[in-house]
């Protein structure tokens, strides 16, 4: 059965990104939001540490320090006009997440408690600075909640429950979107005059990961499907403290907090690495510092996991030899850190309180995504030519403020600062636009066609088999450290495994809470981001950020400093546009 609505705005996505669109276009136009989850469950919620903003309550600091660090933190290949944007408008948007109620912790004075974290630094004494806003660690919980409830008030219209699987993009232009409810299989065409997309990551690429199971890419293979390129792909973050061998996160707060990295030997490793920042340094330096060890025989017992300690005593003993008076006991961690104390103890049994916690690099951000303006607005190819009607924000997206590497609590400010610019933009264009007619009955038909394919092929292929040897081979060949065969291998088995999705066999043939059908459709989604992930990080002959190739160990700011844009229409090509360089030339990543 086919459904038909009609909404000025529609965003696709309910976590931080989607909720503040919606939160600023419904003040002028009339907005609804599609979720394949309750709003509530969106990954946003999983965001431990804090927002960055150069608020100064503890200690100096200025929004120009916060994009200084931004732009070094990801290797010169950020958007440097973007970034002064974000690292600008963060200060008022963390000042409105409070004036709609979100509870941050509190200095004794009553202003907003800030905690370092990796990468935020003085820039005169080059020392960490207190610069994450927070509310214990579960800041991204409480924007979350916030937001939503911002939007109920606001009369935003909520379509839970419903997955996107086409974009309607026609002569430059986007007309809304394709989705199927979950609980009756119906097919629903959404027709708007603006459409803002804000799905989120796709870690489940990776076997290891901190990504939720829901995190496939879903929008941006659609995008591509439709003929639109991707951004810096070759550019996935790989966080340092994921739980070992299942990769939830322990947030990078911990190490704000104090706790550090130590080795089998049990020395601080990091000190030898990054003598300043230690165990604050950026996440991607850990993360190939962790290996470095590993791969040098000094993992814990030879395995392929270190430790993060923040047993009470470790920690103060560390202050006192850094010069730092502060000092902290099990009670004030308790307080601070809940979750990420819980975590160990659920999915490790460890109390981390009492004995440290073994951790390894899981996949977790991406940097890449669909290609956007300042204003969210976004790009068809290397010229800036805009689609009309169609804006992306937060993680789905590549304004670039991230560059080769984000900087942690910068994913918060990400979707603050870009949610409310797009859905400010949206609204406005909305105001003046006019609804196009659409073939609403073809749109629904083309939809349903998708899932038919998958739901009536009976091959002799496993969804599961191929999603497991996907994550397997990402995971080895497409990892922290990568090498020229290595991704030319990872190509082939991607190009293997996509020939063999072709095959694939789907047990479950209904149409109501169809698991299995929907998990099928997001392999392929996966398959195609897979593959110009690779393709992407081959033609990248040069290390920067998050992406190492041991075979190209330098960064290569004659070649490669600029961005990658691949299309796939049948074969994948890839061109380049320059990094938008303002105020700070690149120079040698010293921390």
């Amino acid at each position: 059965m086919f459904h038909y609505h009609q909404f000025d705005a529609i965003v696709v996505g309910a976590g931080g990104a989607g909720l503040m669109a919606a939160l600023h276009a419904s003040k002028s136009v009339n907005t609804a939001v599609i979720s394949k989850l309750y709003p509530t469950r969106s990954h946003t919620g999983t965001a431990q540490g804090g927002i960055s903003a150069a608020l100064g309550n503890l200690e100096e600091d200025h929004w120009e320090w916060h994009a200084y660090d931004t732009i070094k933190g990801g290797d010169f290949l950020c958007d440097q006009d973007a970034v002064d944007i974000m690292c600008r408008e963060a200060i008022d948007a963390v000042i409105e997440l409070e004036h709609m109620g979100l509870p941050f912790d509190r200095t004794p004075d009553g202003k907003i408690s800030q905690r370092r974290f990796g990468g935020h630094t003085n820039n005169e004494t080059k020392k960490p600075v207190m610069r994450a806003c927070h509310a214990a660690d579960r800041t991204g919980h409480m924007i979350l909640q916030t937001l939503y409830q911002n939007c109920i008030k606001n009369n935003v219209r909520f379509f839970d429950e419903f997955q996107v699987i086409d974009v309607l993009i026609e002569d430059g232009r986007c007309d809304g979107v394709v989705a199927v409810q979950l609980a009756t299989g119906d097919i629903h065409v959404f027709h708007s005059k603006a459409t803002l997309i804000a799905t989120g990551g796709f870690g489940k690429m990776w076997k290891v990961t901190s990504n939720a199971h829901s995190l496939t890419g879903d929008l941006p293979a659609a995008v591509l499907r439709r003929g639109l390129p991707l951004e810096d792909m070759e550019f996935f973050q790989f966080h340092p403290t994921g739980v070992y061998k299942l990769g939830i996160l322990l947030s990078e707060a911990a190490r704000g907090e104090g706790a550090v990295f130590i080795n089998g030997k049990g020395e601080r490793f990091m000190a030898r690495y990054m003598p300043t920042l230690k165990d604050l340094a950026p996440r991607d330096i850990c993360s190939r510092c962790i290996y470095q060890e590993i791969r040098e025989g000094r993992g814990v017992d030879g395995k392929d996991y270190v430790y993060l300690d923040f047993r009470p005593e470790v920690i103060n003993r560390y202050f006192e030899e850094d010069g730092n008076p502060k000092r902290v006991d099990a009670h004030y961690l308790e307080t601070r850190l809940p979750d990420i104390i819980e975590f160990a103890r659920v999915y490790q049994g460890i109390d981390p309180i009492k004995e440290p916690v073994p951790i390894q690099p899981t996949a977790h951000y991406a940097m890449g995504g669909i290609p956007t303006d300042n204003d969210g607005r976004v790009l068809a190819d290397e010229t800036g030519r805009v689609i009309e009607g169609l804006y992306a924000a937060g993680e789905v997206a590549c304004v670039s403020v991230h560059g080769a590497n984000r900087l942690g609590t910068n994913s918060l400010v990400d979707l603050v600062v870009f949610g409310r610019r797009g859905g400010k933009h949206m609204a406005e264009y909305c105001k003046q636009a006019s609804f196009r007619p659409i073939n609403k009955d073809a749109a629904a038909k083309d939809g349903a066609a998708q899932l038919d394919r998958l739901r009536n092929s009976n091959g002799d292929e496993r969804p599961s088999t191929i999603r497991k040897e996907m994550q397997a081979m990402m995971d080895d060949k497409v990892g922290v450290y990568r090498t020229g065969a290595g991704l030319e291998e990872a190509l082939d088995k991607i190009h293997e495994l996509q020939a063999r999705y072709k095959r694939i066999r789907v047990e479950d043939k209904g149409y109501k809470w169809n698991t299995d059908l929907m998990e099928a459709w997001e392999l392929g989604a996966l398959l195609d981001l897979a593959e110009v992930t690779a393709f992407a990080a081959l033609a990248r002959t040069e290390s920067r950020g998050s992406h190492y190739r041991e075979d190209y160990p330098q960064r290569d700011d004659v070649n490669f400093l600029k961005h990658s844009l691949v299309w796939k229409n049948g074969t994948l090509t890839v061109k380049y546009k320059p990094v938008r360089i303002t105020r700070i030339q690149p120079q040698e990543r010293k921390y």
